[in-house]
């Protein structure tokens, strides 16, 4: 990483999973970048740490590879060979295979410290980059075609650094999407999010199952790092419920809530064997009003979070990441400005689309699959059962699945941007 001489052609706020990913690309096609993140790299705090995981799909795989991250992400990932699709007590089943698509994994699993720590080091590597840690944005100012930011903390090397693009990364409550003026739409699901690690009876070789329940959806994902509880099979749970529930599950003894867990989740993978430290957090759907400006960005959970019950949230924000980094590079060789409000424009433009219908996809899953409805239960069963039935129906949704849909970024296709 450069010194800061307080001139950047870009500046991250937030230095997560998502403005890690973006620096590595602009510094990919030579710029000079700023991250600026309040958590200390490692430290307790820092999401893009913690031991919660996340499903990469396989559009997600050809970015890092792009970015030549995946070689370090693939000593810890698991494939995620077969999705299983079931509405629990009912009769629609649909299962996605890795091999009716042709390829060798739908996705792949990986905790989010090893996550975090790969793009950490392949950040450190890039001397286009300054990584200015712990610290904040205390005020910002636009200023001759410029953005300039007052940052504090023991990591700022100057108390002003100014920039052509501002990139507002820094999640769901985003302080600098609020210090802009932009407001957001939330959208609260009335959920808790339950996370844990388990060790099942049965190995879950690669199968990833989304049960959905009368308490809400319950994902249980395969991992096969070292850090997975017990000697048998070993996986994650996002099990998500009303906040009342959620609490009391949380407070269960271990066996209690193993046997809560059994109940919901039957015995496809036999008994529960252990379940590891649980952890929660609140769902919300949020979507900035505003993705961008004159030499602003808004992105990644900033810009859209959704409930995990697709697992969606962070390869979409992985294209978004691949799409502004090829626009600002197009930009660039055509002698535009970056930071312009035609050239940003470009990219609001091209990512409405796909924004809008995982949007869709993750909250209807909701919608149709969470209600007590007889009639809508009776259909969303016979939808399943098409899926298995209908010529090409689950290839549609295996494409959405894989992040590979619609129009596509060079980094999304596993092409390098230079």
């Amino acid at each position: 990483m450069t010194e800061s001489s307080g001139e950047f052609a870009t500046i991250i706020v937030g230095g997560g999973m998502v403005g890690a990913s973006l620096a590595i690309a602009l510094a990919s096609i030579g710029q000079r970048v700023a991250v600026i993140e309040a958590h200390p790299p490692g430290r307790p705090g820092q999401p893009s740490f913690d031991d919660r995981a996340t499903a990469l799909s396989n559009g997600s795989r050809r970015v890092f590879e792009a970015l030549a991250v995946w070689p370090e992400l693939a000593k810890q990932a698991t494939p995620i060979l077969e999705i299983h699709v079931s509405d629990r007590g009912r009769f629609g089943i649909s299962r996605i295979k890795a091999s009716e698509e042709g390829v060798p994994a739908l996705g792949f699993m990986i905790r989010n410290r090893h996550l975090g720590h790969a793009l950490m080091t392949r950040m450190q590597s890039e001397p286009g980059i300054t990584l200015l840690s712990p610290a904040r944005v205390q005020s910002l100012a636009s200023k001759s075609g410029r953005v300039e930011l007052e940052v504090t903390g023991e990591g700022a090397t100057a108390p002003r650094i100014t920039g052509g693009l501002l990139v507002a990364a820094d999640g769901a409550r985003s302080s600098m999407r609020e210090l802009l003026g932009i407001a957001a739409d939330v959208r609260d699901y009335d959920q808790l999010a339950i996370v844990a690690n388990i060790a099942t009876e049965n190995d879950l070789a690669g199968v990833a199952y989304e049960r959905f329940t009368e308490s809400g959806p319950l994902a249980v994902l395969p991992m096969s790092d070292e850090d997975s509880p017990g000697t048998a099979g070993r996986g994650t749970i996002v099990w998500s419920v009303a906040p009342e529930a959620g609490q009391s599950l949380l407070e269960l003894p271990e066996h209690e809530f193993r046997a809560e867990l059994q109940s919901q989740l039957g015995f496809r993978l036999g008994a529960i064997t252990r379940t590891g430290q649980r952890s929660s957090y609140p769902l919300a759907l949020v979507q900035s009003e505003e993705q961008v400006r004159e030499r602003v960005v808004i992105i990644g959970n900033a810009a859209h979070s959704l409930h995990p019950v697709a697992g969606q949230g962070f390869n979409l924000s992985l294209r978004d990441v691949a799409a502004l980094a090829e626009t600002i590079s197009e930009a660039a060789m055509r002698d535009e400005d970056p930071g312009s409000l035609a050239v940003l424009q470009r990219y609001a433009d091209w990512r409405a689309r796909d924004q809008r219908d995982v949007v869709r996809f993750s909250d209807g899953l909701l919608k149709i699959f969470g209600s007590p409805s007889p009639l809508l239960r009776t259909g969303r069963n016979l939808g399943l059962l098409a899926l298995e039935l209908v010529p090409g129906a689950k290839h549609l949704l295996a494409r959405q699945t894989m992040g590979v849909a619609g129009r596509l970024p060079k980094l999304a296709r596993g092409v390098a941007l230079k």
